[in-house]
């Protein structure tokens, strides 16, 4: 198999399945005990949050560990907007952010908040001039840092400081970009950053949420007083060390790793290019993460696409969402305008450290294929 599905999970890295495996052995302890074994669980823990810390440019004690990248957003707009509901019971995110953000948003709407959606342009950024919009009141923002689908990356900088000028916390969900390409918290100017490890040769499982230092947050799971009181409930030892271990291993790595994998993203798209000179690569005039590369083919729908790609041995995902019998066009390339005709026929192949030049060259000749084979079996259009 060709696995070029990155973006939706990494293999774990051989030096991580190992420290965990020992962990899992070794830390058999309650980290909160006292007694020296317990203490040996939390040391582990807390070198962990050291790794995490210096991967994105946070102090340790702003490090939470949570279970993964739905629970760190969760955490972030939920917890920032119930310590900030004497201020306003307004959230905003942009509209192309992760369905975790919005999951959030739509929660607190039960609660009483409403929720503010974001626009973007036709390269897939979310404008300065969004945040200026918003209405009085609106105490959160969501903005993503690279969009999960095309690999946009977002101007958060500015943004969240037009959000920090009109007095709103800024949360950003960095779990796309953490660990593939130089992520600052500090200096980006968030109040809260969400990384995930298995988007980077970590485990599934196993999140951190970067909270900045006097940033207000609501804890969601109560009870305990675990992570400086807020999230409660006992760490995952075993899955904290292996996040911590691939946060290290990543930023050790990051300088090189981006360079090659954005030559393999570039190549493979060169060569897909010039055998399907119709398809379309969306986001590509602008910034974009190393290994990311959304790729509509006209006349060929996506869920036909995967199992044609499946066939040959390449994995993938579809920029839309497959049902039986048809297929819904991607919410984030319909917030850039993209038509339903060429949003259904998007396919994202995402790159990694595991990738070689060899998949590359291989999949740029076999997604051609794909293409022809499903043009041809006449599957074509949406569901009426």
């Amino acid at each position: 198999m060709i696995y070029l599905d990155h973006n939706a999970s990494t293999p774990v890295r051989p030096e991580v399945a190992d420290a965990m495996h020992q962990a899992l052995t070794d830390l058999g302890a309650n980290p909160s005990s006292p007694h020296r074994a317990g203490m040996q669980a939390r040391a582990a823990i807390e070198r962990a949050r050291e790794q995490v810390a210096a991967l994105v440019g946070a102090r340790a004690d702003e490090v939470v560990f949570v279970s993964g990248g739905t629970e760190g957003d969760h955490l972030a707009v939920i917890g920032a907007a119930l310590a900030r509901r004497d201020h306003g019971r307004i959230v905003a995110a942009a509209a192309i952010e992760h369905h975790a953000v919005h999951g959030a948003a739509e929660l607190l709407e039960q609660f009483g908040w409403s929720h503010q959606s974001l626009p973007c342009d036709a390269d897939g950024r979310t404008p300065v001039a969004a945040v200026h919009a918003l209405p009085e009141g609106t105490t959160v923002v969501s903005l993503m840092f690279a969009n999960n689908e095309t690999g946009v990356l977002q101007p958060v900088t500015e943004l969240a400081a037009a959000a920090h000028a009109r007095g709103m916390l800024v949360h950003c969900d960095a779990v796309q970009g953490a660990g593939k390409v130089p992520v600052d918290a500090a200096a980006l100017g968030v109040d809260y950053l969400v990384l995930s490890a298995h988007k980077f040769g970590g485990p599934k499982g196993t999140a951190a949420v970067i909270v900045r230092q006097g940033a207000p947050l609501a804890p969601l799971f109560r009870g305990s007083g675990h992570e400086r009181g807020r999230r409660g409930g006992t760490e995952n030892a075993a899955g904290i060390v292996g996040l911590g271990l691939a946060a290290e291993a990543a930023a050790r790595e990051i300088a090189t790793e981006s360079v090659r994998i954005a030559g393999l993203r570039d190549a493979f798209e060169r060569q897909v290019l010039a055998a399907l000179p119709d398809a379309v690569v969306h986001g590509a005039r602008v910034p974009r993460l190393p290994g990311t590369s959304q790729v509509s083919f006209p006349g060929a729908r996506s869920d036909h696409m995967l199992m044609a790609l499946d066939a040959r041995g390449v994995c993938a995902s579809a920029g839309a969402a497959c049902h039986s019998g048809g297929v819904e066009p991607s919410a984030v390339l319909t917030a850039m305008g993209v038509s339903r005709e060429l949003a259904i026929c998007a396919i994202r192949f995402s790159f990694g450290r595991t990738t070689s030049a060899d998949d590359v060259a291989r999949a740029a000749t076999l997604v051609p294929e794909a293409v022809a084979a499903v043009r041809q079996s006449g599957a074509v259009g949406a569901r009426p």
